[in-house]
């Protein structure tokens, strides 16, 4: 006998992450999209939540005084589930929230691994100017059905992915981005050398680069020369851009 699905139940919107000093009123949003699984209609786990508090907080502290909101967005169910997009469908929701909650302000989409292609996927939405994919899940799809990108155009795009994943394939990602390039100049991707799915190797370089990405999305703040270059470098090199050891330690210089 076959396990019964439990009912989907509303996605939610976690406490907004604001540093102290932070001005009240909100000019940017990140909205966070945690991992999760190819097919499952269970609950999240809490953790796969508060897995994702410190990164928030990180990225509330580094946009104190441009009046930056972190929310993690806690899905219906863990999984993916084929054509139903669980994932994507709370994120479009999440983004409708956001106008809901602060009115008219730019989104930046942040997810990792199922949460990347969500990310990537709900892009479209009108709130949204950007988007940071880690250790994209992108299974591997025909000439016929590839991954889509047209919903990229005109949005910042940023994809980082530690080359040595064994989760998700470093290579679909650089192929995503490869044929986003062609129609959205905007796009550029990271390589973490010898980093995992879960990027902690070099856990304060990602940080550091996704906080300079989110400022210089949102808040048209001058990006780190590393990443102005990668925006700007035709393929391959602004899509397999060397993640430095030390990024963030002097990131204007």
């Amino acid at each position: 006998m076959g396990q019964r699905a439990l009912p989907l139940t509303p996605p939610r919107l976690g406490r907004a992450v604001q540093t102290t000093g932070a001005p009240y009123e909100v000019s940017g949003v990140v909205l966070l999209l945690p991992d999760g699984e190819a097919d499952s209609r269970r609950r999240p786990s809490t953790l796969s939540y508060a897995a994702q508090l410190p990164f928030a907080r990180a990225l509330a502290r580094a946009g104190e005084g441009d009046g930056l909101a972190v929310h993690v967005l806690r899905y219906r169910c863990r999984g993916w589930n084929a054509d139903d997009e669980h994932p994507v469908r709370d994120a479009v929701w999440a983004a409708d929230e956001v106008q809901r909650r602060y009115g008219d302000v730019p989104v930046c989409l942040v997810g990792h691994g199922m949460g990347g292609r969500a990310a990537l996927r709900a892009a479209g939405h009108g709130a949204v100017n950007s988007v940071l994919a880690m250790a994209p899940w992108l299974p591997e799809h025909s000439a016929a059905a590839p991954e889509p990108v047209k919903q990229l155009t005109g949005r910042r795009v940023l994809i980082v992915h530690g080359t040595n994943d064994e989760h998700t394939d470093p290579e679909l990602s650089y192929r995503l981005a490869e044929r986003a390039k062609k129609s959205n100049r905007d796009t550029c991707r990271f390589e973490v050398h010898s980093d995992g799915h879960a990027l902690r190797q070099h856990r304060s370089e990602v940080v550091a680069l996704a906080a300079d990405f989110v400022r210089g999305s949102l808040f048209a703040r001058s990006y780190a020369r590393p990443v102005a270059d990668a925006l700007a470098a035709p393929p391959p090199l602004g899509l397999r851009m060397p993640l430095a050891a030390g990024f963030g330690r002097s990131l204007r210089h």
